[in-house]
């Protein structure tokens, strides 16, 4: 792609990429929308992975899951509640697991929320990747 076309701001198939991202999301307190992951690819998707990395400082003991809704209504999960248990340092990443239903779905949520469960003092990197359907 070149980076100084329009075109370039958007996939050039309908594959794998990177959806939406939110950078240095703080942990340090409970909520259900700690923060918002605007979905930059698609207007339709199916969500593959969600990858939690790049943590300031251990956030092993953090709980957070992944919501189509800023209500925490659990019916609108994209991931599980996760424990953060690998996320140690900014060389550690973890992938949450997905719950069931975004096994099958497809998407059209413009924003998706960060629920944070269980309060850890730090901040991570969230990226969720998967596949476009409609752009």
């Amino acid at each position: 792609m070149l980076a100084n076309h329009v075109g370039a701001l958007y996939p050039d198939n309908f594959s794998r990429v990177r959806l939406g991202m939110a950078s240095q999301v703080n942990l340090a307190a409970t909520g259900n929308a700690v923060a918002t992951i605007p979905v930059t690819q698609g207007t339709a998707y199916i969500i593959r992975q969600i990858t939690v990395a790049n943590a300031n400082a251990s956030v092993a003991t953090g709980n957070v899951a992944i919501l189509t809704s800023n209500d925490g209504n659990a019916s609108n999960a994209v991931s599980n509640n996760v424990v953060l248990s690998n996320v140690s340092s900014t060389t550690t990443y973890q992938d949450l697991g997905l719950a069931s239903g975004t096994l099958t779905k497809v998407y059209t949520a413009g924003s998706l929320f960060v629920k944070v469960n269980t309060a850890v003092s730090g901040t991570v990197d969230i990226d969720v990747y998967g596949d476009v359907i409609a752009l």
